[in-house]
């Protein structure tokens, strides 16, 4: 099995058909496997690459340095993550990764929604930034093409996430040589906690996503392509009718590909006031799983508890 590939040029052409065809494609991948290839989000240039360069920089920096980034009160959500912190939803020990979430300034949110720029990666902060918004543009393409697969209004769901808590996580997996902790991987199994997630290639492969029947399907990310797959606030407000899919991120087999891998998802997430209740196609079709009212903040806060992020 492969992933359906859609062009988002097709969904931004004046022609109706093409138009239709790319969200009839989106709608039927995320159905299918729960992950979908996008190409044509015309990123601008450089953008990865100098954002994985700065990543680089920051990662290479003494661990003290990358505590400085570290914002407590937003229980992970915001600057330095360390090594080993998170971990899988039910299952003890820590993922192999550290990582750093950028995120949009939020008010409302206090300590919590400011970042924490490294000050000695003097490109990290534009170079995050300037991939942020880019990325955030292309999600909201992306989800006014969900509603409208779904029979909603084009903006439903894009005007949840309009201005939303959304992250953008940069994730650095070191050697195994380097870092290991006996029974534990790169990414355990697990489903993302968002709408949608963009994820650019990464610079090594290791992603695998669980099919409908129960077997792991390595993906890679072509070059400029975009993977994207629906977490758990999008299965939610669809009464699972849109499901959200388990992946991870394996070790490698081999001690040649044992080389440090970095990606960089990008997690679309609603405003924190925004509630998860069923949209309203949902609540027609006796096929949806009921759920009751919840803010996305509050979810958010759950989730983030039970992956070890959260006191």
């Amino acid at each position: 099995m492969t992933l359906r590939i859609v062009d988002l040029a097709d969904f931004r052409d004046e022609d109706e058909r093409a138009r239709a065809a790319f969200v009839a494609e989106l709608g039927a991948g995320l159905s299918e496997l729960g992950f979908v290839s996008v190409k044509g989000a015309n990123l601008p240039p450089d953008a990865i690459e100098s954002t994985y360069a700065a990543m680089r920089d920051f990662f290479a920096l003494p661990l003290a340095e990358k505590e400085g980034c570290v914002v407590r009160a937003s229980n992970g959500n915001r600057g330095y993550v360390a090594f080993g912190k998170e971990h899988a939803k039910n299952r003890a020990v820590g993922d192999l990764k550290e990582f750093f979430h950028v995120g949009r300034e939020i008010v409302s949110l206090g300590e919590a929604g400011k970042n924490a720029f490294p000050k000695r990666v003097p490109t990290f902060r534009e170079a995050t930034t300037r991939l942020y918004d880019a990325l955030d543009a292309v999600a909201q393409d992306l989800l006014v093409a969900l509603a409208e697969g779904l029979g909603e209004p084009a903006r439903t769901i894009a005007d949840m996430a309009t201005g939303g808590n959304s992250i953008l996580r940069l994730i650095h997996y070191p050697r195994l040589e380097d870092l290991y902790v006996p029974g534990a991987v790169r990414a355990a199994e697990h489903e993302d906690i968002n709408l949608i997630t963009l994820l650019p290639e990464s610079t090594t492969s290791g992603l695998e996503i669980l099919t409908r029947e129960g077997k792991w399907l390595e993906v890679a990310t072509p070059k400029g392509h975009l993977v994207v797959d629906s977490g758990d606030m999008l299965a939610r407000i669809t009464g699972g009718l849109v499901p959200s899919t388990t992946h991870r991120v394996v070790n490698p087999k081999l001690p040649e590909d044992d080389v440090p891998r970095y990606s960089m998802p990008f997690f679309a997430h609603p405003r924190p006031e925004v509630s998860l209740g069923l949209l309203p196609f949902a609540k027609r079709d006796p096929r949806a799983v009921p759920a009751s009212d919840i803010t996305a903040d509050t979810f958010l806060g759950e989730r983030l508890a039970a992956i070890g992020l959260k006191r």
